[in-house]
Formats: structure tokens, C-alpha cells, sequence
């Protein structure tokens, strides 16, 4: 009989839910609009029938064996979402805690969406039989999920491993969370915004983006113009990749990873992104640790990636 688990990656617009097997196969995927239930047992009653019709179009005898919940400031240890500035919910929301009125009898899981991923990459993508690696999410901000000997590093309070918010060396650039020089401000699909209109200030050379409005300017416009080989794009991504190598030299000198997993929008410029930021880590690493680290692309992006690294929860959870 085949095993079943829920994956929900819940945003701050739409929550995606998706039914997992072990080899990562989906059979079935569904969206409710997160905004839409500022109330939020609401919320879970919706998420609950979406799950629960998905079961129900299941063709094949199955065994249900769980949830698992990637959210912002998803916190591991107590099950709870907290303060997360993009949801409608404020203060800790007790997620787990009342989603077990509907699946009392399964393991349900919740961790923040890097973490989610990094699980997602060792049971289903880049990391398989790696026991020692870095995740670094290149969304709107900056995730990232540290694994050392095969265990996702949680910290005391579930919060550990945000790079994102490391301040560097001379950043002034002001951070949601109310501190200047966090990594995500440089490194991040807002951050490379930010980059490519100062280059526009310093710089006189032509660019597709002259005529552009910093609110209509995306992170996808400047990857596609330095794929096309826009020089003002393609420098913007080298300031990003010297920034986000200096940040990866430092984190290699915690835990000695085998590889860094880059994962999300920013990666899919390719050697745009790869190269200034191995080139960067290299120059700036411990010599212990020189040409040991590999940098790689996600072996999980474009397959719904979010809900399978909620989804492998699950089944770490199982095989604990």
C-alpha cells in the first residue's frame, strides 16, 4: 500500500497544499488564498476540506501518514507560527496545536519555509546522502537551512541559521526587521532591485532598465536582461554573488559543509549568479577550507519545490 503525506507551503497571499509519496510524486495539488481568512480557524477549516478532497480523488488504496508545514517563522519545537509580518494572524499563531482537531492521529509537522526546503533537498533533491550542507533560499528575502551530521540545526528556540539578517561589513541598506547592512538586503530578489537602480545612478552606459519604475522593476526582468547579456544586470548580479560569497566564506567556518545549495528565483541566473559568488567565496575562505565546498543548483526547484520540502518532514519525522 502506498504512503501518503500533505505538504502545505503556506504564503503570505496563497497557501499551496499537494498530496507526497516517498519518492516525491505528487498526486494531487490545491491553493486557498491565505489573505482571504484573516480569521484563522476559518483558515484551517478551509485548508482541512481542500486536503480532504484531494484524498478523496485518490484512485488507489493508500495509507495517510501526515502533515507537514512550511510557514513564515514557523517555529519546529512548539508548533507555532510567530509574529510573521506577511500573514494576516499576528502574534504566535498555535498552528499544530488546533490542526490536530481535524488529523489527531498523524504526525504534523511545521518549520519555517528555508528549513522546509533544506529538508526537501536532503530527502528529494541536491543533498541526498549528504549529511553536512548549507540551503540559502534567494526569494523575496533570504532563507537559508544549516544541516550538521544529517540533523536540520533548530538552535534552543527553533530559530537558528538566519543568514539573511548576518549585518555586513559596511551595509547601511535598511532591513524589514529595523537594522541596517542585513545580507538580504543585497542578496535577495528586493535586494538586486536595489542594486541594479544604484548602478543605474553611478553609471551612464545604456540598459533596458532606464525607462523602468523601481515598483515595476522584478528580479526576473534583471535574471532574463543578464541572460541577454544586459551589462548592467549582469554587473548587478556580479555585486550580489562578491556579497553573497564573502557571507558564504564566514558561514563554511561554522560548520564545514559539503556543499551550499542555492535555491529560488535569483539561482535561476545561472553562471550569473554561480560563478562571482564561488569566485568570491574562494577568495575570501579559510585556506582549511579552500576548493573542499561545492555550490550547486537545486535538485528540487520547478517541482513545486516548496510543497515537497514541507512534505519531507513528514517523512524525516517518520524515520527518527
Amino acid at each position: 500500500m502506498k504512503q501518503l503525506v500533505v505538504g502545505v507551503d503556506i504564503g503570505g497571499t496563497n497557501s499551496v497544499y499537494g498530496l507526497v509519496d516517498r519518492e516525491g510524486n505528487m498526486y494531487g495539488e490545491g491553493v486557498i488564498p491565505t489573505k482571504k481568512y484573516p480569521d484563522f480557524d476559518q483558515y484551517l477549516e478551509e485548508l482541512y476540506m481542500g486536503i480532504q478532497n484531494l484524498l478523496k480523488q485518490v484512485d488507489f488504496e493508500y495509507e495517510f501518514m501526515g502533515v507537514g508545514i512550511g510557514a513564515p517563522n514557523g517555529n519546529y519545537y512548539n508548533g507555532t507560527i510567530e509574529y510573521a509580518a506577511n500573514l494576516a494572524w499576528s502574534g504566535i499563531v498555535p498552528f499544530v496545536d488546533k490542526f490536530k482537531r481535524y488529523y489527531a492521529n498523524v504526525p504534523i509537522i511545521i518549520t519555517n519555509d528555508a528549513n522546509a526546503a533544506a529538508i526537501g533537498e536532503m530527502v528529494y533533491g541536491a543533498a541526498r546522502g549528504m549529511k553536512d550542507f548549507i540551503v540559502v533560499t534567494l526569494g523575496t528575502g533570504l532563507g537559508s537551512g544549516f544541516v550538521a551530521n544529517g540533523q536540520l540545526i533548530y538552535g534552543h528556540d527553533s530559530f537558528a541559521g538566519e543568514l539573511g539578517h548576518v549585518v555586513i561589513e559596511g551595509g547601511e541598506r535598511q532591513c524589514g526587521c529595523g537594522r541596517k547592512g542585513c545580507l538580504e538586503t543585497y542578496v535577495s530578489a528586493t535586494g538586486i532591485k536595489r542594486t541594479a537602480f544604484k548602478l543605474l545612478a553611478d553609471h551612464l552606459e545604456d540598459s533596458e532598465f532606464r525607462n523602468i519604475a523601481f515598483n515595476d522593476l522584478t528580479a526576473e526582468m534583471i535574471t532574463k536582461a543578464a541572460l541577454n547579456g544586459d551589462p548592467l544586470a549582469i554587473e548587478a548580479y556580479e555585486y550580489t554573488g562578491n556579497i553573497l560569497g564573502k557571507a558564504l566564506a564566514d558561514a563554511v567556518t561554522i560548520t564545514s559543509p559539503e556543499a551550499i545549495i542555492l535555491f529560488g528565483g535569483l539561482a535561476k541566473a545561472g553562471k550569473y549568479i554561480f560563478e562571482p559568488t564561488k569566485r568570491s567565496m574562494e577568495n575570501n575562505i579559510l585556506r582549511n577550507f579552500q576548493n573542499k565546498i561545492k555550490i550547486l543548483p537545486s535538485g528540487i526547484d520547478g517541482k513545486n519545490a516548496a510543497v515537497l520540502g514541507a512534505s519531507a518532514l513528514v517523512w524525516q519525522q517518520l524515520e527518527k
